[in-house]
């Protein structure tokens, strides 16, 4: 058994779409940009460091932009950014790019661990110990 299909009240007939030589197709309009003006977005990744170069977000700036801005206060990855933000990565690095071409925002590098200790300190360490 179907369920009942509802009908509108006042069907409007749907105009055919133009023939290639009644009109012309137009491509709808952008409702949004979802990168900067040439296109090209920062080589961002998740461990990337994001510090604020400002204390104080600029009037201009969105609300987005803002809460990102007083976030930076301290470096911060874009993972983290992401998280507390509650926005998608892709989001994230439209928003980082803009930031980052009005240079109110820096990135750096993730830093990175040594693999092995120094041995001396393990060392210092070890006679510390025996010395007690």
């Amino acid at each position: 058994m179907t369920p009942p299909q509802r009908q509108r009240r006042d069907p409007t007939p749907e105009s055919p779409p133009p023939e290639e030589g009644e009109g012309k197709v137009r491509n709808p309009e952008r409702m949004y940009v979802v990168a900067g003006p040439d296109g090209e977005r920062a080589e961002l990744d998740l461990v990337t460091l994001i510090v604020a170069r400002a204390e104080d977000p600029p009037p201009s700036a969105s609300p987005e932009q803002a809460a990102l801005l007083r976030l930076c206060a301290a470096p911060l990855s874009v993972a983290e950014l992401s998280a507390y933000l509650h926005l998608p990565f892709s989001a994230m690095g439209v928003l980082l790019t803009e930031l980052l071409t009005a240079e109110l925002v820096q990135a750096r590098a993730p830093i990175v661990r040594q693999s092995r200790t120094d041995r001396s300190l393990l060392e210092a360490v070890m006679n510390g110990l025996q010395r007690l």
